[in-house]
Formats: structure tokens, sequence, C-alpha cells
């Protein structure tokens, strides 16, 4: 079912499966209760340990999204997102991936309906011990990660100002187990000043660091020019916590990357990371800025899923289906980021780490109009490129390497392109075509 979804993940369930009797089976396997998302994303999850396991030290970037399912309002079981009047599912999502910045994989991931009834409940909210909020989910995501990965390998977990908690902070991890968060709150330090952001801000520049921002909504693309300061500190907790309980200070790490000279109208960029990783130099600190860097990562994917996968338009009658067709559609997601980041980082592999046979040799034939494919595979970034083009990539010298979304688009023409092939030239004669 991966699969079929896989070649056209931008179609419906009927028109992917493409008869009536594996649709059937697709939708019985979606509605039944004895199949759950983690089971879904068991084996996908073992291999993305495998690839873990080969790296010395891997981030795992963790973020938050919402399933939009308002334009579906007979599906049943949906709970209110970030607006009242929208309704939906909530995925929280640990991507692991290299510190050069190629996603390893899905380690952990989680799907919920928030409950109607704690809606407009702030004060309730508060008052509920930590393990019941839904801030909770970066404590239960980082203890599932290291739980998964070998306690050889040095994780950090990468996640934005969301995750500023305290509790993410004082919560039990492995000694190789690290934290890179962007604080939001200006929190009691321990020294004279005795606030974090005026702690830190008080700390000499260390050096300057050119900042590379993609485009948003909100801003065009440009390299900002920053300071950088980094200065260790003692985070006090919170005067009243939920718990009841006393606890202990933390000592961290605290970056601070401000931009000078921004353009005009432009808010600067302002991060002020902190961290459980040693930062001693000036080199320690760029490692920080680097790292976090690399969190949008785990946004790109969610995109991919939502505009590339189009989960949000699946019409299915249960939030428990579309759970299940979500952790099917995760595992399309993360193969074409993947596909993406890999040709960047080993350009000079070969295809055939990505693709079979037919699809290297067809799509050689039909990039250059012959019926006779090469003896030898290409390499990955070369395949990568020819994909690209096939979805629309010119590859004109000013354009750099092709994005998921041209990838994805190039992806679907292939499969059909492979699926011609294999009707005409049966794969071991090939050769002799």
């Amino acid at each position: 079912m991966v699969e079929r979804l896989a070649a056209q993940p931008e179609v419906s369930i009927p028109q992917a499966m493409g008869s009536w009797t594996d649709t059937k089976a697709a939708y019985r396997f979606l509605d039944s209760d004895r199949v759950s998302p983690e089971a879904i994303r068991a084996g996908h999850v073992q291999s993305c340990v495998k690839r873990v396991g080969s790296q010395s030290r891997v981030l795992i970037v963790q973020d938050t999204t919402t399933l939009d399912f308002t334009h579906h309002p007979g599906t049943k079981g949906l709970g209110y997102l970030d607006h009242p009047s929208l309704r939906g599912l909530v995925m929280h999502t640990g991507l692991a991936c290299t510190v050069e910045g190629v996603p390893l994989g899905i380690l952990t991931q989680d799907i919920w309906v928030r409950d109607p009834d704690n809606l407009g409940k702030s004060e309730d909210r508060r008052k509920r011990r930590f393990g019941d909020k839904e801030s909770a989910k970066w404590v239960k995501a980082l203890q599932a990660a290291f739980v998964a990965v070998p306690e050889s390998i040095e994780t950090v977990t990468v996640a934005d100002s969301e995750a500023d908690v305290f509790e993410l902070f004082a919560a039990e991890r492995p000694a190789k187990a690290h934290l890179l968060v962007r604080a939001t709150h200006n929190r009691r330090v321990e020294g004279e000043v005795g606030y974090l952001w005026q702690e830190v801000g008080a700390s000499p520049v260390r050096g300057e660091i050119r900042v590379e921002l993609e485009a948003t909504e909100k801003r065009a693309a440009r390299i900002a020019r920053c300071e950088v300061c980094f200065h260790p500190v003692i985070v006090r907790p919170p005067r009243n916590p939920s718990t009841g309980q006393h606890r202990q200070a933390i000592s961290l790490q605290a970056v601070l990357v401000l931009e000078e000279d921004a353009p005009e109208g432009v808010e600067p960029l302002c991060w002020l990371l902190l961290t459980t990783l040693r930062v001693e130099s000036f080199a320690d600190a760029l490692q920080c800025v680097k790292y976090y860097g690399l969190r949008w990562l785990v946004e790109r994917y969610h995109l991919v899923l939502k505009s590339g996968c189009r989960v949000e338009r699946l019409q299915l009658e249960t939030a428990e289906r579309i759970g299940r067709a979500v952790a099917a559609y995760s595992l399309v997601a993360w193969r074409l980021l993947w596909l993406t980041y890999e040709a960047r980082k080993s350009p000079e592999a070969s295809c055939e780490c990505a693709l079979e046979p037919q699809e290297w040799q067809s799509l050689y034939c039909t990039t250059h109009k012959t019926r006779i494919p090469p003896s030898e595979p290409p390499t990955l970034r070369q395949a990568v490129r020819w994909i690209a083009q096939l979805g629309g990539f010119m590859g004109r010298k000013g354009d750099g390497e092709p994005g998921v979304m041209v990838l994805w688009r190039g992806l679907r023409r292939l499969e059909d392109i492979a699926s011609t092939w294999l009707l005409l030239y049966h794969t071991k004669d090939v050769g002799n075509a």
C-alpha cells in the first residue's frame, strides 16, 4: 500500500490503489482497530535506528504541526486547532538527521486530538500537572528517542521557542543526550543581572557570523550579518511550579545571535539558544548555530506531507482512520526529503542506493532519447537532477540544486516511465536492447 501511495502521493486512495479490490483492502486496513499508527511506522523506525547507528552524533529535530480537516465536516472525532473554528488533528515529529543535514528517518511521531471540552480553559491548564499538558510532548518525544537510540550515539534534540519549558531541561537524560532549544522566556538566572536575556546580552561579543535565511511568507531571503555572544547561565526553576515540588536550578550554556544592520522595516534576526552542549569557544558557539539552522528540516518534512502528499485532502470517516493513513504517508514524505538531501551530501554515490534498475535505466533513456542505457548507473546527483527536470527543473547556472517539491513532481512522472519500460523490456534483457 505504501508503494502505491508513494507512486502517486497526490491522488486519492482509490486512484492510488488502482482497482476496487485493492481500494477496499486499503480501507479495511485503515479501519482496523488492530492496526495502530505506531505499528505502521515500526519498520521504518527500526531502519532509522540502523542509519543512526552509523553516525557518532545525530540531531533529532522536533516540531509540531496541525492537520486541518475543517473542510470535511462529516469526519468524526476531530478536535479544535489553533483557531477555535478549525477542526483536525495535531502531529508532533522527531526527525533524525545527520549533522550535515541529511534526514535519517522518523524516530518519533505522535498524533492526537485536542479535547473540545478544554477549549478556552487556560486557567485550568495552568493548574494541571505537566504530564497532562500538551507541552509534555517535548519530553515524551525526547524520552522515546533516547530509548530507541543506542547509548553509544550522541544525540542533540533541537527545537524552537515553543519547547522552552523548564520541565524539558529538567528531564532525566542519558549522558550523551543533549538539548538545543531557542529561548523565549526571560527566565530568572543566578548573577548580578538576574534575568536571562540581560545576563547574556551583557556578555562580550565573541565574533561575527553570516546566517543564510530562506524566504518565507513574512520575509524575503537574505544573508544576515550577526554578532555572537555566549555565556554560561544557571537557570532558576519557576516560582510556582505546577507540581508543587521544589526543583533544582539547571546549569546551561547560552548562545546569543543578534543581527546587525538589518534592512529597513525588517525585524532583525535574534536567536538566544539554550543548550547542554559544551560551549567554550567561538567555534563551539558556531556549531550550535549550525545545528539550530537545520531545525527547518522537520518543517520541510511537514510541508512535503501536507503540500506534496496532500494528507489534508484525505476523505476518511474518522480521526482514527486519518491517523493510520497519515502514518503511511509519513514514510512517503520522508523518502522524498531523504532523496533531496542525500544527493547533495553524497553526489558521487551510485544512484542505485535510491533507484531500482528499471527506474534509472528508463530515466537515462528518456533524458537522452535513446533505447540503450549505459552499463553502469549514473551518480546520485546526476540522476536526481534528471528526475527534477521531469518535474520542471531548468538546471540553469543560477538555479542551484533541485528542491523537494520539484523532485516530487519528477518522481511522479518517473513512476509512469519506469512502468512502461518494464512492459517494453524485461529487466534481464535490457542490456541487450
